[in-house]
């Protein structure tokens, strides 16, 4: 007797289809009506549960993705496109990088740090390092599905810590996307100001921002209009998006590089005693604050579904970006703060005050095109980061599925896009970016976190270790962790291993996480507020809508609506 293919359904539940053909590489989506169908009939036979107990069930399900079921993804004419190469990539991730930390945070976090800010970025990247480094495993195993830390955290843990993980890493991606349109507003107006006619003509709430009720709300009419402009490029295409990614970028190291050039014959060693004014304390204060400006390489592991050859190229993307972000911002903050006390550095463009108190005066305006130019970047891939972020989710039905649709002929998530774009502008434009800086971190911090607890858990979980009883496996609980940990070291060898294996497991996913744990111990009170409140509101969202609506986690359900990934990726 002919075998059917396997279903979630029950036999009496399905409805006749014509016979599929038998297993191929690329599988055909499953169509939308499918889909709900095999929604509707979990919801029917979850109706009677007691909510707590249907509850416990959703949220402790996982996505069964292995490195071979990622890799069977399907081939269709309407799903992301892959376009992007490993220099695209490693692009993208300095794109994402370069801007944020050297032309608006540097003058902050120097005030308190003093010359001690080139070691609270030192303190950030090492961090990072160590995440690029699980992050780089996790994307060469999982190569085929965009999703970054909420995919890994759904295929190691489960349901609602992935949701969990998506909500505290979407606010610090709109609070990012908010604050860096508002300095490249601010810079945009500078730049205008260096035409002698346009000098002290432009209203302060055209660019810089009018504040109204005590600073709380803070008018800004250009970042707006900048951020409804590269929405509109993103949604085109992602290989314009790139092209325009990669000329920027390219600018802008180009600039870089030359400031530090001109900078260091204009250096007073003095300016660097004392290297920490205010102790160590307020150097890793600092790293907390400046931490952000590292996040291009999650870029990079966001996206998966639009790299030619992801298994090879995304920890090539994700390390080379990394690398090359934290030796650049090191030289210019040694730099900065060589040239000018730090005392006199400016919170708005530390770089250009720096120059110009040298008289170095064509300087600063290069260093306006290159502030343009590496705000730009930061902020296209943000957006692009997040749109994809919401498409995952739309996909897999913990968001309405409107997030998972995808352009026919520009192959791009529309409607993600432009929500996040939407919700970018209406933030930029009326909130004070000031004090939405204080709360920057918690999201990033705790995805990395669990991106790095994921390692271990999904090494620990591989079907080709061997199966030695240590007893109860705690991730909270410290001595039994650190005992689970040793006995890791004779079991942590993949039957399929990943193109790329973080070196050094489980030591250096341990040392990371308590790294951010450190790190999340200095934030601000605001910061832990925002995280306990926005935990509880996204465990309701869950418990509301999501596990109603999550679409089965089966190997025939997690990989629609992608083309697949060339033999060389597979």
């Amino acid at each position: 007797m002919t075998q059917e293919p396997t279903s979630l359904l029950p036999i009496w539940a399905r409805t006749p289809t014509t016979r599929r053909p038998k297993s191929r590489r690329h599988q055909l989506p499953i169509p939308s009506d499918a889909m709900e169908e095999a929604r509707d009939h979990r919801l029917s036979s979850t109706a009677g549960r007691p909510f707590l107990s249907g509850f416990c069930a959703a949220a402790l399900r996982r996505k069964p993705l292995g490195a071979r079921a990622s890799a069977a993804a399907a081939a269709t004419g309407e799903g992301l496109v892959r376009q992007l190469g490993v220099l695209d990539l490693v692009l993208l991730g300095i794109g994402a990088s370069i801007g944020a930390g050297i032309f608006v945070v540097t003058g902050t976090v120097a005030r308190d740090a003093g010359p001690g800010v080139t070691i609270s970025f030192v303190l950030a990247g090492a961090a990072c390092v160590l995440n690029a480094l699980c992050y780089a495993e996790l994307a060469s195993r999982l190569p085929a599905v965009v999703g970054g830390a909420y995919l890994y955290t759904y295929a190691a843990f489960n349901e609602i810590t992935a949701f969990l993980v998506f909500t505290q890493l979407m606010v610090d991606y709109h609070i990012g996307a908010a604050s860096i349109a508002r300095s490249l507003a601010s810079y945009f107006i500078e730049f205008l100001e260096l035409i002698p006619l346009l000098k002290g003509q432009i209203p302060s709430w055209v660019g810089h921002g009018e504040e109204f009720f005590g600073g709380v709300v803070s008018i800004n009419i250009l970042a707006p209009v900048l951020l409804i402009i590269l929405t509109a490029i993103l949604c085109y295409g992602v290989k314009e998006s790139s092209a325009v990614n990669t000329f920027m970028t390219t600018l802008k190291i180009i600039i870089v590089i030359v400031i530090v050039f001109a900078g260091v014959f204009e250096v007073d060693v003095s300016n660097w005693s004392p290297f920490m004014p205010n102790g160590f304390k307020s150097v890793v204060t600092g790293a907390t604050v400046v931490f952000f400006a590292y996040v291009g390489f999650d870029a990079v592991a966001n996206s998966a579904e639009e790299a030619k050859r992801p298994q090879r190229d995304l920890p090539i993307g994700i390390l080379g970006s990394l690398i090359a972000c934290v030796l650049l911002y090191v030289a210019v903050c040694l730099v900065i703060t060589g040239m000018v006390p730090y005392t006199l550095l400016g919170e708005d463009a530390p770089l250009a005050e720096a120059f110009a108190a040298k008289g170095l005066k064509f300087i600063t305006v290069l260093i306006s095109i290159g502030a343009v130019a590496g705000l730009t970047t930061t902020l296209l891939v943000g957006l692009y980061v997040q749109s994809r972020l919401y498409f995952g989710l739309g996909r897999d039905g913990l968001l309405p599925s409107v997030f998972a649709e995808v352009h026919p002929t520009r192959h791009t998530p529309v409607q993600s896009q432009i929500w996040v774009g939407c919700v970018a502008a209406v933030m930029a434009g009326l909130f004070n970016v000031r004090m939405l800086s204080h709360i920057l971190s918690v999201g990033t911090l705790t995805g990395y976190s669990v991106v790095s607890a994921c390692v271990i858990t999904l090494r620990w979980n591989d079907k080709g270790t061997s199966r030695r009883s240590l007893g109860t496996f705690m991730v909270v609980a410290f001595l039994i962790a650190v005992a689970a940990s040793f006995a890791l070291q004779f079991r942590q060898v993949y039957v399929d291993p990943p193109g790329f294996s973080c070196p050094g497991v489980p030591l250096v996913p341990i040392i990371s996480v308590f790294f951010n744990m450190v790190l999340f111990a200095q934030l601000h009170e605001e910061a832990w507020y925002r995280f306990v409140i926005l935990s509880l509101i996204a465990v309701g969202v869950y418990a509301g809508y999501g596990q109603y609506n999550a679409v089965p986690s089966s190997s025939e359900h997690s990989t629609i609506g992608y083309h697949g990934i060339p033999s060389e990726a597979a």
